[in-house]
């Protein structure tokens, strides 16, 4: 415990080409208003932009920052080197992302949450922001159920027991006992290590008072590529821990698959003159256009509206959420995926 009687903090980030946004992810935790000792980690990976002088230059300017390296970019490796880093006086560890905003009570209220809940871990939701209409269409999508499930950190729920925790704030001590992040894991490696400490005992807390400001890809390229391999991952959870398969992680693979099939079904059909054939496969695809549609009208006119340049582009966001990461489940991790470290 620091001098007033709260433990000491560590906020820790692994970040990598991250021009854009680590400035104000790292101004977020400068201006927190905890009141205890607290002081920031970054593990900064090789980057093809200026995301190292920008980190050495705020560490220069506040001795509560401090660089490290990380040579190989991944996730799991630098938010091990990042908490190794810490004093042996941190008790509790805070993670935060390059593309992620505290407001200026998190630290605070999230250590407090999971204190009172007797939890070893607690979280609560990312509000993903956009700006240009691309961008903004994939906040909504991040934020529905229609995009990326149902999960509380998601889409909100009440308060109580998780089986993960989006970024969080964790007792270093339990997070240590199962080994920190497994470097093993270039994505998925946050749930992953929660699902261990689960397995040994420990409570994750849920709270939807704490909310973390999160900035999402700003072009359908990158969401493709980074849904692409959040689905890889995914099946190599599901591959380590059969356990985990469920209905919402198999929904995108099998909607690949059947989409798959109509589209043969379709071409075939009409190569040969099969009418039922094309007519299966013209209704399976034209079905899924129309949920697409139906699922983008739905959440584009939540509170508040998007606005119709965002709208227009939600249909194809989600379908590039949901085929990306199906089509990335199906194959798997690929020697290639397993030697990328891309943050």
């Amino acid at each position: 415990m620091t001098e007033a009687g709260v433990p000491a903090v560590a906020v820790v980030a692994t970040v990598r080409d991250e021009e854009l946004y680590l400035e104000s992810a790292v101004r977020s935790i400068l201006a927190q208003d905890y009141p205890g000792q607290l002081h920031l980690v970054v593990a900064v990976g090789p980057s093809h932009d200026r995301t190292r002088p920008i980190a050495d230059r705020l560490a220069a300017t506040d001795p509560r920052v401090v660089v490290v390296d990380n040579p190989t970019g991944s996730r799991s490796e630098g938010l091990n080197r990042a908490m190794a880093t810490t004093s042996p006086d941190v008790e509790v560890v805070v993670r935060i992302d390059g593309h992620t905003v505290f407001e200026p009570t998190y630290v605070r209220r999230a250590v407090r949450v999971m204190l009172d809940a007797g939890a070893d871990g607690a979280g609560g939701i990312m509000r993903p922001v956009g700006d240009a209409p691309t961008q903004m269409a994939v906040a909504r999508a991040m934020s529905h159920p229609a995009g990326i499930g149902g999960a509380s950190f998601h889409v909100g729920g009440s308060a109580g027991p998780s089986e993960t925790v989006y970024l969080g704030a964790f007792r270093r001590d339990a997070v240590l006992a199962v080994g920190g992040f497994d470097e093993g894991m270039i994505r998925g490696e946050d749930w992953e290590m929660c699902l261990r400490m689960r397995r040994a005992g420990s409570l994750l807390w849920f709270d939807p008072a704490l909310e973390v400001e999160y900035r999402p890809r700003r072009t359908l390229r990158a969401v493709a590529k980074q849904f692409w391999r959040t689905g890889m991952w995914r099946r190599e959870i599901v591959r380590r821990h059969p356990a985990t398969a469920s209905p919402r992680y198999l929904a995108p693979p099998l909607v690949v698959l059947a989409l798959g099939a109509a589209v043969v079904s379709l071409l075939v059909g009409l190569a040969i003159g099969a009418p039922v054939w094309t007519l299966v496969g013209a209704g399976v695809v034209t079905g899924y256009v129309l949920g697409e549609v139906s699922a983008a009208a739905h959440a584009a006119t939540r509170r508040p509206r998007l606005s119709w340049r965002a709208g227009v582009r939600l249909p194809a966001v989600l379908a590039t959420m949901h085929l990306c990461w199906g089509a990335g489940f199906l194959r798997g991790v690929t020697r290639r995926a397993a030697a990328d470290h891309r943050a």
